[in-house]
């Protein structure tokens, strides 16, 4: 029988914007906040984020039995994770005075770094079970030619292995996850969802023209995707490439990356086919997506996390390079293509086999959009995600049975045995030490 549980969730993260992360934690939420008459278990979710605008609301209901608290910690906008790390005290205060008292939760799940150095000095001391999502780490970040913080990496361990669960969202991110020094047997593989009600085959779309589009979704414009599948499109001569990501529209014209990709279209000549349309918000995507025949998302590394099982969701089949949550969310030869990365000519080559096999192309799409609503919808992501939190969390017979047993010793208690880890000496003492 299915436990209602009090959860927190903590984030860093930005919940004014729609960036991955905070959509992942709302969703979540919702999800495993959803009452038994409508087939969830019922659960309390409250949801802790830092106020990052002076206009957010300190209470708000995101859905049925799941709450948004926006705590003060720092300034309220958006900050680096240099800036961000120096008031991680003050959101573990925050953290700690709501959950000493009756609003204690039974099970605390962290997302990303930061907001998971907070939780976990915080459920540590309170002793409250700890599960841990990072979205994203170090090691993968600095691969992809991202600046990370320098403290990041070993603060990144240090959480891992203090935490019960670590829920990692592929394979790859799992891997590195033990790697870095995490217990492969807290490791487990939660994939990312999608709103399949959102992002779905039927519903309006963009204007658009005669042409077949090939669409990239980035988060980063510099990331190499986009320069990836502007030098595969001199190869598909009949297709235009639609861009979106970067700055919002109005700011296309002072972008670097967007300048840069520009005049890389013009040498290629191919940008009398190319659109940059910026920042797309999140509820505009599907409209986007419905207009294209075959996403690309062709990152060499960190991938953006959800791009190619949205794209799916609304019956597109996903070209992409197969690396972090592409490598789990796109079947190869089913969903869409697996291709290498950095290859424009052999990606080029595919693409223009695929859009010239339309029997195949609509198999594809097909699977592809069972695919993300089956194995990804947010009914079956958080039933994956309370498992874990069921594993970490006592049963309360158990809890009295224990209670009881230990009552009637008066043995004085002997400290435990200091065992010394290589590298592992002072974990727990520096996320304690950062609170």
């Amino acid at each position: 029988m299915r436990r209602s549980l009090n959860i927190a969730l903590v984030s860093a993260s930005d919940f004014g914007g729609d960036r991955s992360q905070a959509s992942h934690v709302r969703e979540l939420a919702r999800a495993l906040g959803r009452p038994g008459d409508e087939g969830g278990a019922g659960h309390r979710v409250s949801v802790y984020g830092r106020r990052c605008s002076p206009d957010a609301h300190g209470r708000t209901r995101l859905a049925s039995g799941a709450t948004l608290f926006n705590l003060t910690a720092g300034p309220a906008r958006p900050l680096p994770d240099d800036l961000l790390l120096e008031h991680v005290r003050e959101l573990a205060d925050e953290l700690r005075r709501r959950w000493s008292g009756a609003g204690r939760p039974d099970v605390v799940h962290a997302h990303g770094w930061i907001g998971g150095l907070a939780a976990c000095a915080v459920a540590g001391e309170l002793e409250i079970p700890f599960a841990q999502t990072f979205h994203g780490l170090a090691a993968t970040e600095a691969r992809a030619g991202r600046t990370v913080h320098p403290a990041r990496a070993r603060l990144e361990r240090a959480i891992g292995r203090e935490a019960g669960a670590v829920l990692a969202r592929c394979t790859d991110e799992a891997a590195v996850a033990v790697r870095m020094g995490v217990s492969r047997d807290a490791v487990r593989i939660v994939p990312p969802g999608v709103d399949a009600e959102r992002f779905s085959e039927a519903g309006p779309a963009m204007p658009h023209g005669d042409r077949e589009r090939l669409t990239v979704v980035a988060r980063n414009l510099a990331d190499g995707a986009a320069e990836t599948a502007l030098r595969a499109l001199r190869h598909v001569p009949d297709a235009e490439l639609a861009v979106a990501g970067g700055p919002d529209r109005e700011e296309l014209e002072n972008d670097a990356s967007v300048h840069r990709l520009t005049l890389l279209a013009k040498e290629l000549h191919v940008a009398d086919r190319v659109i940059f349309l910026g920042r797309v918000p999140r509820r505009s995507l599907p409209r986007l997506l419905r207009t294209t025949r075959l996403a690309l998302n062709l990152a060499p590394a960190q991938p953006a996390p959800t791009a190619a099982l949205e794209a799916m969701a609304c019956g597109v089949p996903a070209v992409v390079t197969p690396v972090g949550t592409n490598a789990d969310a796109v079947l190869d030869g089913v969903t869409g293509l697996h291709v290498p990365a950095g290859r424009p000519r052999q990606i080029g080559l595919a693409v223009r086999g695929l859009l010239a096999e339309e029997t195949t192309r609509r198999g594809y799409a097909i699977a592809a959009a069972d695919r993300a609503r089956s194995r990804h919808g947010w009914d079956r992501i958080a039933d994956e995600t309370e498992r874990q939190y069921q594993r970490l969390v006592p049963e309360p017979e158990l809890e009295a049975e224990a209670a009881e047993a230990e009552a009637p010793e008066a043995l004085p208690e002997e400290p435990a045995p200091v065992v010394a880890r290589v590298g592992d000496e002072s974990d727990s003492d520096l996320v304690g030490s950062l609170i």
